[in-house]
């Protein structure tokens, strides 16, 4: 199994974004990217390779659900999970975003000091089982 290392966040809010990158990296432990839309999350995902990517719902100009449309034409969504982050949570919301692709939706406002923890189980459950797993 890759190790969960790069992670790529996509906020157009400054704060998120910033309080989201000091956690990942400072208890994560994750070197993170952060893009404030869409479009430069698409210039830079290629050079970046992410091994996990936290996606904002609402972003002007390009929202999270089509970025992620957007991304499917780049990346391997089966190897590179995607989790939106929203404080937009009913249920059929929630549903919405998991048949886009999405694996999990990391409700706002988040804690900083679970987000690690979070993004890493969404990671675990998406990674395919292997041989190991099996004799356990």
């Amino acid at each position: 199994m890759t190790e969960l290392k790069r992670i790529l966040h996509v906020e157009d809010d400054r704060s998120i974004q910033a309080v989201a990158k000091v956690a990942l990296e400072a208890v994560g432990g994750f070197q993170v990217l952060s893009c404030s839309g869409g479009q430069e999350a698409l210039e830079k995902i290629l050079d970046f390779a992410p091994h996990f990517i936290l996606l904002d719902v609402m972003m002007p100009d390009m929202d999270g659900p089509q970025t992620l449309e957007r991304l499917r034409n780049l990346i391997d969504l089966q190897q590179i999970p995607v989790a939106f982050m929203t404080a937009k949570v009913q249920p059929n919301e929630i549903a919405h975003y998991l048949s886009l692709g999405a694996r999990d939706v990391i409700i706002k406002p988040f804690d900083p000091m679970q987000l690690a923890s979070q993004v890493r189980t969404i990671w675990q459950r998406a990674q395919p089982e292997s041989v190991a797993d099996h004799d356990q």
